[in-house]
């Protein structure tokens, strides 16, 4: 079944399981699944319009994913997601 972690950046802000969905299809379906266990979490990997935010990058089975608005990327049953957030400053 696919599974999603987060990187501890995103761990500094609501703590966050690794989560595995049997049901996910698609990027949107997996992080809608981590959403479900912590709701809070949608917030720091959305924008208000349902998109991936700029600064957070997702690695789909070791590829980053192109497609940042829709999040439709398929997935396998064995798909490995990464969700990265971006840190800046000096």
């Amino acid at each position: 079944m696919p599974r999603i972690t987060f990187t501890p950046q995103l761990r500094r802000f609501v703590e966050i399981p690794e989560v595995e969905t049997s049901s996910a299809q698609t990027v949107r379906e997996a992080l809608e699944a981590a959403f479900a266990v912590n709701p809070r979490l949608r917030g720091y990997v959305l924008d208000d319009q349902g998109h991936l935010r700029a600064n957070v990058v997702v690695f789909v089975d070791g590829r980053r994913m192109r497609e940042l608005k829709l999040l439709n990327d398929p997935l396998r049953p064995d798909s490995q997601l990464h969700v990265l957030q971006a840190l800046s400053g000096g």
